[in-house]
Protein backbone atom coordinates (compact mmCIF):
# COMPACT_ATOMS: atom_id res chain seq x y z
CA UNK A 1 0.00 0.00 0.00
CA UNK A 2 1.49 3.14 -1.39
CA UNK A 3 0.28 6.62 0.96
CA UNK A 4 -0.25 9.49 -1.13
CA UNK A 5 -0.59 13.50 -0.15
CA UNK A 6 -2.52 15.85 -1.04
CA UNK A 7 -3.15 19.10 0.48
CA UNK A 8 -2.48 17.67 3.58
CA UNK A 9 -4.55 14.03 2.99
CA UNK A 10 -2.93 10.83 3.13
CA UNK A 11 -4.59 8.57 0.55
CA UNK A 12 -3.40 4.95 0.82
CA UNK A 13 -3.58 2.66 -1.75
CA UNK A 14 -4.19 -0.65 -1.95
CA UNK A 15 -3.04 -2.79 -4.97
CA UNK A 16 -4.15 -6.54 -5.10
CA UNK A 17 -2.96 -9.49 -7.51
CA UNK A 18 -4.50 -12.99 -8.04
CA UNK A 19 -3.09 -15.36 -9.39
CA UNK A 20 -5.86 -17.89 -11.11
CA UNK A 21 -5.42 -21.64 -11.42
CA UNK A 22 -8.07 -24.16 -12.23
CA UNK A 23 -8.46 -25.26 -8.21
CA UNK A 24 -7.19 -22.21 -6.68
CA UNK A 25 -6.92 -18.25 -6.23
CA UNK A 26 -3.74 -16.72 -4.79
CA UNK A 27 -4.28 -13.48 -3.80
CA UNK A 28 -1.67 -11.28 -2.49
CA UNK A 29 -1.39 -7.19 -1.30
CA UNK A 30 1.45 -5.02 -2.64
CA UNK A 31 3.22 -3.98 0.38
CA UNK A 32 1.17 -5.93 2.80
CA UNK A 33 1.19 -9.77 4.45
CA UNK A 34 -2.66 -9.62 3.63
CA UNK A 35 -3.37 -12.23 1.32
CA UNK A 36 -3.88 -16.23 1.23
CA UNK A 37 -5.50 -18.69 -0.91
CA UNK A 38 -8.88 -19.95 -1.60
CA UNK A 39 -10.44 -22.97 -3.76
CA UNK A 40 -11.63 -21.83 -7.18
CA UNK A 41 -15.18 -22.96 -6.58
CA UNK A 42 -17.83 -20.32 -5.59
CA UNK A 43 -17.32 -20.93 -2.04
CA UNK A 44 -14.05 -19.70 -3.10
CA UNK A 45 -15.16 -16.81 -4.98
CA UNK A 46 -17.69 -15.61 -2.31
CA UNK A 47 -15.30 -15.51 0.12
CA UNK A 48 -12.55 -13.42 -2.31
CA UNK A 49 -15.26 -10.84 -3.07
CA UNK A 50 -16.03 -10.58 1.02
CA UNK A 51 -12.20 -10.32 1.98
CA UNK A 52 -11.54 -7.83 -1.25
CA UNK A 53 -14.83 -5.35 -0.25
CA UNK A 54 -13.40 -5.14 3.16
CA UNK A 55 -9.88 -3.74 1.38
CA UNK A 56 -11.71 -1.66 -0.68
CA UNK A 57 -8.90 -2.32 -3.41
CA UNK A 58 -7.57 1.03 -5.72
CA UNK A 59 -7.22 -1.71 -7.98
CA UNK A 60 -7.20 -5.97 -8.23
CA UNK A 61 -4.94 -7.56 -11.34
CA UNK A 62 -5.60 -11.04 -12.71
CA UNK A 63 -3.36 -12.75 -15.58
CA UNK A 64 -5.33 -13.95 -18.72
CA UNK A 65 -4.84 -17.35 -18.38
CA UNK A 66 -7.27 -19.09 -21.06
CA UNK A 67 -10.94 -18.17 -20.03
CA UNK A 68 -9.90 -19.64 -16.28
CA UNK A 69 -10.17 -15.80 -15.12
CA UNK A 70 -13.39 -15.34 -16.84
CA UNK A 71 -15.59 -16.24 -13.53
CA UNK A 72 -13.10 -14.08 -11.18
CA UNK A 73 -13.66 -11.05 -13.53
CA UNK A 74 -17.31 -11.73 -13.32
CA UNK A 75 -17.69 -11.87 -9.62
CA UNK A 76 -15.44 -9.18 -8.91
CA UNK A 77 -17.26 -6.76 -11.71
CA UNK A 78 -20.71 -7.72 -9.89
CA UNK A 79 -19.28 -6.38 -6.86
CA UNK A 80 -17.76 -3.08 -8.29
CA UNK A 81 -14.43 -4.43 -7.11
CA UNK A 82 -11.82 -2.43 -10.08
CA UNK A 83 -10.29 -5.08 -11.73
CA UNK A 84 -7.96 -5.32 -15.15
CA UNK A 85 -7.14 -8.54 -16.95
CA UNK A 86 -3.73 -8.73 -18.50
CA UNK A 87 -1.76 -10.78 -20.55
CA UNK A 88 0.49 -13.00 -19.07
CA UNK A 89 3.44 -12.18 -21.04
CA UNK A 90 3.58 -8.66 -19.34
CA UNK A 91 3.37 -9.99 -15.84
CA UNK A 92 6.58 -12.38 -16.45
CA UNK A 93 8.94 -9.54 -18.64
CA UNK A 94 8.31 -7.37 -15.42
CA UNK A 95 8.75 -10.08 -13.09
CA UNK A 96 12.26 -10.85 -14.98
CA UNK A 97 12.62 -6.76 -14.91
CA UNK A 98 12.09 -6.69 -10.94
CA UNK A 99 14.11 -9.79 -10.61
CA UNK A 100 11.84 -12.64 -9.50
CA UNK A 101 13.36 -15.86 -9.99
CA UNK A 102 11.23 -17.98 -7.66
CA UNK A 103 8.04 -19.03 -9.01
CA UNK A 104 5.20 -20.36 -6.51
CA UNK A 105 1.92 -19.22 -7.23
CA UNK A 106 1.33 -17.64 -3.47
CA UNK A 107 5.18 -15.51 -5.22
CA UNK A 108 2.75 -15.19 -8.51
CA UNK A 109 0.10 -13.55 -6.93
CA UNK A 110 2.72 -10.93 -5.22
CA UNK A 111 4.53 -10.03 -8.40
CA UNK A 112 1.27 -9.19 -10.14
CA UNK A 113 -0.03 -7.00 -6.99
CA UNK A 114 3.49 -5.45 -7.12
CA UNK A 115 2.80 -5.16 -11.19
CA UNK A 116 -0.76 -3.15 -10.35
CA UNK A 117 0.91 -1.02 -7.96
CA UNK A 118 3.99 0.35 -10.80
CA UNK A 119 1.94 0.10 -13.63
CA UNK A 120 -1.49 0.64 -12.94
CA UNK A 121 -3.14 -0.57 -15.72
CA UNK A 122 -6.68 0.08 -16.97
CA UNK A 123 -9.33 -1.41 -15.61
CA UNK A 124 -10.96 -4.26 -17.90
CA UNK A 125 -14.88 -4.17 -18.82
CA UNK A 126 -17.17 -7.17 -18.58
CA UNK A 127 -17.97 -8.44 -21.40
CA UNK A 128 -22.18 -8.27 -21.74
CA UNK A 129 -23.50 -12.18 -21.55
CA UNK A 130 -23.54 -12.53 -25.57
CA UNK A 131 -19.63 -11.70 -26.11
CA UNK A 132 -18.86 -13.42 -23.02
CA UNK A 133 -20.62 -16.33 -24.39
CA UNK A 134 -19.01 -16.11 -27.85
CA UNK A 135 -15.87 -15.83 -26.47
CA UNK A 136 -16.34 -19.31 -24.29
CA UNK A 137 -17.73 -21.38 -27.36
CA UNK A 138 -14.78 -19.87 -29.15
CA UNK A 139 -11.76 -21.17 -26.78
CA UNK A 140 -14.05 -24.80 -26.99
CA UNK A 141 -13.61 -24.43 -30.58
CA UNK A 142 -9.52 -23.46 -29.92
CA UNK A 143 -9.60 -26.53 -27.65
CA UNK A 144 -11.32 -29.22 -30.44
CA UNK A 145 -9.15 -27.56 -33.32
CA UNK A 146 -5.59 -28.63 -30.75
CA UNK A 147 -7.30 -32.09 -30.51
CA UNK A 148 -8.14 -32.64 -33.88
CA UNK A 149 -4.86 -31.38 -35.26
CA UNK A 150 -3.15 -33.95 -32.33
CA UNK A 151 -5.32 -37.25 -33.33
CA UNK A 152 -4.31 -36.50 -37.69
CA UNK A 153 -0.88 -35.93 -36.91
CA UNK A 154 -0.78 -39.18 -34.73
CA UNK A 155 -2.11 -41.05 -37.77
CA UNK A 156 -0.26 -39.91 -40.07
CA UNK A 157 2.46 -40.80 -37.68
CA UNK A 158 1.41 -44.70 -38.11
CA UNK A 159 3.19 -46.18 -40.68
CA UNK A 160 5.22 -49.61 -41.37
CA UNK A 161 4.50 -51.66 -38.34
CA UNK A 162 3.83 -48.93 -36.37
CA UNK A 163 0.10 -48.90 -38.46
CA UNK A 164 -1.98 -51.21 -36.36
CA UNK A 165 -5.08 -51.49 -37.88
CA UNK A 166 -6.77 -51.26 -34.03
CA UNK A 167 -5.05 -48.30 -33.45
CA UNK A 168 -5.52 -46.39 -36.71
CA UNK A 169 -9.71 -47.14 -36.06
CA UNK A 170 -9.16 -45.29 -32.83
CA UNK A 171 -7.75 -42.61 -33.83
CA UNK A 172 -10.52 -42.19 -36.95
CA UNK A 173 -13.08 -42.83 -34.72
CA UNK A 174 -12.04 -39.67 -32.66
CA UNK A 175 -11.61 -37.78 -35.37
CA UNK A 176 -14.93 -38.33 -36.56
CA UNK A 177 -16.02 -37.28 -33.19
CA UNK A 178 -14.09 -34.06 -33.05
CA UNK A 179 -15.06 -33.43 -36.70
CA UNK A 180 -18.87 -34.04 -35.70
CA UNK A 181 -18.31 -32.08 -32.56
CA UNK A 182 -16.63 -28.66 -34.05
CA UNK A 183 -19.58 -28.38 -36.96
CA UNK A 184 -21.59 -28.57 -33.96
CA UNK A 185 -19.85 -25.80 -32.41
CA UNK A 186 -19.25 -23.48 -35.52
CA UNK A 187 -23.09 -23.93 -36.52
CA UNK A 188 -23.85 -22.57 -33.00
CA UNK A 189 -21.40 -19.81 -33.27
CA UNK A 190 -23.23 -18.98 -36.90
CA UNK A 191 -26.37 -18.91 -35.43
CA UNK A 192 -25.59 -16.37 -32.09
CA UNK A 193 -23.26 -14.16 -34.23
CA UNK A 194 -26.37 -13.82 -36.63
CA UNK A 195 -29.39 -13.08 -33.80
CA UNK A 196 -27.01 -10.43 -32.07
CA UNK A 197 -26.72 -7.39 -34.98
CA UNK A 198 -23.86 -5.64 -33.66
CA UNK A 199 -21.55 -9.07 -34.01
CA UNK A 200 -23.29 -9.68 -37.56
CA UNK A 201 -22.36 -6.38 -38.41
CA UNK A 202 -18.97 -6.55 -37.72
CA UNK A 203 -18.81 -9.94 -39.10
CA UNK A 204 -19.67 -9.00 -42.52
CA UNK A 205 -17.59 -6.29 -42.45
CA UNK A 206 -14.89 -8.43 -41.94
CA UNK A 207 -15.64 -10.92 -44.52
CA UNK A 208 -16.10 -8.81 -47.18
CA UNK A 209 -12.63 -8.61 -47.62
CA UNK A 210 -11.20 -11.59 -50.02
CA UNK A 211 -9.89 -14.30 -48.64
CA UNK A 212 -11.05 -13.73 -45.07
CA UNK A 213 -13.64 -16.49 -44.53
CA UNK A 214 -15.95 -17.49 -41.11
CA UNK A 215 -12.69 -19.08 -39.11
CA UNK A 216 -10.63 -15.66 -39.56
CA UNK A 217 -13.57 -13.05 -38.64
CA UNK A 218 -14.78 -14.94 -35.33
CA UNK A 219 -10.75 -15.37 -34.56
CA UNK A 220 -10.44 -11.38 -34.91
CA UNK A 221 -13.85 -10.43 -33.22
CA UNK A 222 -13.50 -12.55 -30.38
CA UNK A 223 -9.78 -12.85 -29.63
CA UNK A 224 -8.68 -8.90 -30.68
CA UNK A 225 -11.38 -6.61 -29.84
CA UNK A 226 -9.48 -3.80 -29.78
CA UNK A 227 -9.28 -4.10 -33.51
CA UNK A 228 -10.31 -0.70 -34.88
CA UNK A 229 -9.25 1.33 -31.59
CA UNK A 230 -5.75 1.03 -32.18
CA UNK A 231 -3.19 2.91 -34.77
CA UNK A 232 -1.48 0.31 -37.22
CA UNK A 233 1.72 -0.13 -34.96
CA UNK A 234 -0.02 -0.58 -32.07
CA UNK A 235 -2.50 -3.11 -32.99
CA UNK A 236 0.56 -5.07 -34.78
CA UNK A 237 2.38 -4.78 -32.24
CA UNK A 238 -0.62 -6.75 -29.87
CA UNK A 239 -1.12 -9.62 -32.56
CA UNK A 240 3.26 -9.66 -32.74
CA UNK A 241 3.25 -8.68 -36.13
CA UNK A 242 5.87 -5.58 -35.15
CA UNK A 243 9.19 -6.93 -36.15
CA UNK A 244 11.51 -6.43 -33.46
CA UNK A 245 15.57 -5.66 -33.84
CA UNK A 246 18.26 -7.59 -32.47
CA UNK A 247 21.38 -5.19 -32.71
CA UNK A 248 24.01 -4.81 -30.09
CA UNK A 249 27.10 -2.72 -30.73
CA UNK A 250 27.89 -3.25 -34.19
CA UNK A 251 26.22 -6.25 -34.64
CA UNK A 252 23.05 -5.78 -36.53
CA UNK A 253 21.02 -8.72 -36.21
CA UNK A 254 17.65 -10.05 -38.11
CA UNK A 255 14.60 -8.74 -36.86
CA UNK A 256 12.19 -10.80 -36.17
CA UNK A 257 8.46 -10.99 -34.80
CA UNK A 258 7.61 -12.61 -31.11
CA UNK A 259 5.38 -13.05 -28.35
CA UNK A 260 1.53 -11.54 -28.90
CA UNK A 261 -1.74 -13.24 -29.62
CA UNK A 262 -1.31 -16.61 -31.40
CA UNK A 263 -4.35 -17.30 -32.36
CA UNK A 264 -4.60 -14.60 -34.27
CA UNK A 265 -1.46 -14.86 -35.99
CA UNK A 266 -2.25 -18.23 -37.09
CA UNK A 267 -5.88 -17.36 -38.37
CA UNK A 268 -3.67 -14.54 -40.28
CA UNK A 269 -1.42 -16.66 -41.70
CA UNK A 270 -3.91 -19.08 -42.97
CA UNK A 271 -6.12 -15.88 -44.24
CA UNK A 272 -2.89 -14.84 -45.81
CA UNK A 273 -2.39 -18.18 -47.51
CA UNK A 274 -6.04 -17.87 -49.08
CA UNK A 275 -5.59 -14.31 -49.94
CA UNK A 276 -2.93 -15.51 -52.47
CA UNK A 277 -5.78 -16.88 -54.12
CA UNK A 278 -8.59 -14.78 -53.86
CA UNK A 279 -7.33 -11.03 -52.99
CA UNK A 280 -5.57 -9.31 -55.81
CA UNK A 281 -4.26 -6.30 -53.56
CA UNK A 282 -2.54 -9.23 -51.19
CA UNK A 283 -1.32 -10.99 -54.21
CA UNK A 284 0.15 -8.43 -56.31
CA UNK A 285 2.11 -7.17 -52.64
CA UNK A 286 3.55 -10.80 -52.18
CA UNK A 287 4.33 -10.88 -55.98
CA UNK A 288 6.14 -7.57 -55.31
CA UNK A 289 8.42 -8.62 -52.20
CA UNK A 290 9.38 -12.15 -53.96
CA UNK A 291 10.39 -10.32 -57.09
CA UNK A 292 12.49 -8.33 -55.17
CA UNK A 293 13.96 -10.95 -53.44
CA UNK A 294 12.85 -11.68 -50.25
CA UNK A 295 12.46 -15.06 -48.79
CA UNK A 296 8.73 -16.83 -48.83
CA UNK A 297 8.64 -16.78 -45.19
CA UNK A 298 9.33 -12.87 -45.37
CA UNK A 299 7.19 -11.87 -47.91
CA UNK A 300 4.33 -13.96 -45.97
CA UNK A 301 4.56 -12.87 -42.66
CA UNK A 302 4.56 -8.76 -44.47
CA UNK A 303 1.56 -9.94 -46.23
CA UNK A 304 -0.01 -10.97 -42.69
CA UNK A 305 1.05 -7.50 -41.11
CA UNK A 306 -0.47 -5.65 -44.36
CA UNK A 307 -4.18 -7.71 -44.10
CA UNK A 308 -4.07 -6.66 -40.33
CA UNK A 309 -3.23 -3.12 -41.30
CA UNK A 310 -6.27 -3.18 -43.88
CA UNK A 311 -8.64 -5.17 -41.64
CA UNK A 312 -7.83 -2.27 -38.41
CA UNK A 313 -8.55 0.14 -41.03
CA UNK A 314 -11.73 -0.89 -42.23
CA UNK A 315 -13.18 -1.74 -38.82
CA UNK A 316 -11.68 1.83 -37.46
CA UNK A 317 -13.59 3.51 -40.34
CA UNK A 318 -16.78 1.12 -40.17
CA UNK A 319 -16.06 0.55 -44.02
CA UNK A 320 -16.42 -2.90 -46.44
CA UNK A 321 -13.71 -4.13 -48.24
CA UNK A 322 -12.71 -1.34 -51.37
CA UNK A 323 -9.98 -2.44 -54.07
CA UNK A 324 -9.16 1.56 -54.13
CA UNK A 325 -8.90 2.09 -50.69
CA UNK A 326 -7.16 -1.21 -49.74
Amino acid sequence: MFPRFSEGKVDVSTFVGIDVSKEHLDWAVHGSSAGGRLAHDEEGLQALVDQLRELSPTLVVLEATGGLEMPVLAVLSVAAVPVAVVNPLQIRNFARATGRQAKTDRLDAKCIAHFAAAVQPPLTPMPEATTLELELLLARRRQLITMLVAEKNRLSGLVGPRRVARVVSSINRIIETLEKELKKLDDELKDKIEKSPLWRAKDELLRSVPGVGPGTSRTLLFDLPELGTLNRKQIAALVGLAPFNHDSGKIKGRRAIWGGRASVRSMLYMASVACMRFNPVIRAFYDRLKTAGKPTKVALTACMHKLLTILNAMVKANRPWQVAAA
